[in-house]
């Protein structure tokens, strides 16, 4: 079991909350966090855009006027890329960043991601985030009570809250939800910071999944 400090609104810690690792992956996997980590920037990467070449173009495969005679160069039809309206001699050619991962990877990848900000003591939990009305200034009192000095990412059960108002202008700070949280925001961050009571809900919903599989290996066995 790892354990995670949980501190007051004062960053005094007052007890911990005890995670099973095995169940975040046992061991700290780098491959597979990269892999994730590459897959999400890649989806968030915007396609190429498509230009048309000649064969694209609609309209008449008619030649414009007879090859001889005329006195002019010769032509063929109006879909040319030398003529308004036509095609582009080097078109630009779509290209698709997206990258896929299975399922159950990815979920694995989130959960190893929080096993390695356990790891190395990155995990600030709150018994409260003690805010009754929106207040920039009393949030960051928080946050500097907790030491944290570089990024972080807050989630919170609900980011349209009292709570995601005030930590909203927060420099080097950004919000998230507490279930939407993924490999690729936690990467992205030093620090993550969550209230006791919404984390423990997330990680028995997070590892619900594995309690299951250990089950049918046991009855299987």
């Amino acid at each position: 079991m790892i354990e995670i400090p949980v501190y007051n609104t004062s960053g005094k810690q007052t007890g911990t909350v005890e995670v099973d690792e095995q169940k975040l992956g046992g061991e700290v996997r780098p491959a597979l966090l990269k892999q994730a980590y590459v897959r999400s920037h890649a989806n968030r990467r915007p396609d190429n855009q498509k230009t048309k070449t000649r064969s694209d173009v609609e309209g008449s495969t008619r030649k414009l006027y007879k090859q001889k005679g005329t006195g002019n160069a010769r032509r063929g039809d109006k879909k040319a890329n030398i003529l308004r309206g036509g095609g582009h001699a080097k078109a630009k050619v779509r290209h698709s960043w997206r990258q896929d991962m299975p399922a159950k990877m990815r979920k694995l990848a989130n959960r190893n991601a929080l096993l390695a900000k356990a790891v190395d003591g990155e995990i600030r939990l709150v018994e409260s985030f003690g805010v009754d009305k929106p207040s920039t200034k009393a949030f960051k009192a928080l946050i500097d009570a907790l030491k944290i000095d570089r990024t972080c990412l807050i989630a919170f059960s609900d980011t349209r809250g009292v709570e995601a108002k005030s930590a909203a202008n927060l420099e080097h700070v950004d919000l998230t939800q507490i279930d939407r949280l993924n490999a690729f925001d936690l990467l992205n961050h030093r620090y993550l910071v969550a209230e006791k009571g919404a984390f423990e809900d997330y990680i028995a919903r997070a590892t619900a999944s594995v309690k299951e599989v250990d089950a049918k290996q046991e009855v299987a066995a």
